[in-house]
């Protein structure tokens, strides 16, 4: 059974324990999904093609620095 948690504030206050504390306790994975499926919806609603992100390029050419 999945655990929900809530937190009632202000916006205006400055407070982000809650968050921290939420997403340490997520772990490395879900953190990694959620941000992989914000930047498919900023993808999206910016018209580009979400299929194609800049995470997933193939690289062209290597050189030496």
């Amino acid at each position: 059974m999945r655990s929900i948690e809530e937190n009632y504030q202000r916006i205006a206050d400055d407070r982000r324990s809650f968050d921290i504390r939420f997403w340490q306790s997520q772990g490395d994975r879900a953190i990694f999904e959620a941000v992989w499926e914000m930047l498919h919806d900023y993808f999206l609603i910016r018209g580009k093609d979400a299929d194609e992100f800049r995470l997933q390029r193939t690289v062209e050419s290597f050189r030496k620095a």
